[in-house]
C-alpha cells in the first residue's frame, strides 16, 4: 500500500515532451495549471522542459486536471482492457491474512477491489501512501483510524481520503469485514495489490 517517492537514484520517465501537449489540450494556460496543482507557474515550468522531475503525486494531480491517466502523461502505450470484469473471473488472492478480488482492471489510474478482512489482521500497520482511498463497508464492521482520530463504520457506511494521512484498517467483530475498495496508483498492475501487505507487495 506504500509507493515510495522517488529518491536521488530512482528517475521517474522523461514526461516533459507530454505535458506541455496534454495542457493545452485541456486548453490551460501555466498559470492556471499550476495553480490548480499547487505548484508555481515557474516549477510547472521547468517540468515542462525536462530541467526538473515530477514527483508521484505531482503526476497524479496533473493527470486529474489535465483529464488523462498517468500513463498517458509518461507517453505510454497501453494495451487495450475489458471494461468488464466477470464475477467467475475474480479469483481470490491471499496475503497478510486478506482476502482480496480484483474488482476492476488492472494497469489503470485506480485500482478497484472486493476485500475481506479477517478480525485480527493487520490492525497494527499504520499506511502512509501518494494519492487518495475510497472504501465502503458491505458487510460487518470497520475499524478505521485516520491519522489521530478512529472511526466505526457499519455497513453502507463510506471514507474517501487522502491516503497520505496515516491510517489503519481493522474488523471491529470476530467474524470480520467486507469491503469495497478503490484507490489510486501510478501503476496498478494485477500483482500489487496493495492491501495484503504492508510493503504493497505480495509476499
Amino acid at each position: 500500500m506504500n509507493a515510495p517517492e522517488p529518491g536521488p537514484g530512482d528517475e521517474l520517465p522523461a514526461v516533459a515532451p507530454q505535458l506541455r501537449a496534454l495542457r493545452r489540450r485541456a486548453g490551460l494556460t501555466l498559470e492556471a495549471a499550476a495553480r490548480s496543482a499547487g505548484l508555481s507557474p515557474a516549477h510547472l515550468s521547468r517540468l515542462e522542459t525536462g530541467q526538473r522531475q515530477p514527483s508521484l503525486p505531482m503526476l497524479l494531480a496533473l493527470a486529474r486536471i489535465y483529464g488523462t491517466t498517468v500513463s498517458d502523461l509518461l507517453g505510454e502505450t497501453v494495451a487495450e482492457r475489458d471494461s468488464i470484469v466477470r464475477a467467475p473471473d475474480m479469483e481470490p488472492t491471499h496475503a497478510g491474512g486478506w482476502t482480496y478480488f480484483q474488482a476492476g482492471s488492472s494497469g489503470r489510474g485506480m485500482q478497484a477491489l472486493r476485500v475481506r478482512v479477517p478480525y485480527g489482521t493487520q490492525g497494527d500497520i499504520v499506511r502512509v501512501h501518494p494519492g487518495e482511498e475510497w472504501l465502503y463497508v458491505l458487510k460487518g464492521r470497520l475499524r478505521l483510524r485516520l491519522g489521530d482520530t478512529a472511526h466505526l463504520l457499519a455497513p453502507g457506511d463510506s471514507a474517501h481520503f487522502d491516503s497520505l494521512t496515516p491510517h489503519r484498517l481493522a474488523a471491529e467483530d470476530h467474524d470480520g469485514v467486507e469491503l469495497l475498495f478503490v484507490h489510486t496508483l501510478l501503476q496498478s498492475p494485477t500483482a500489487t495489490l496493495c492491501l495484503g501487505h504492508p510493503t504493497g507487495e505480495l509476499p
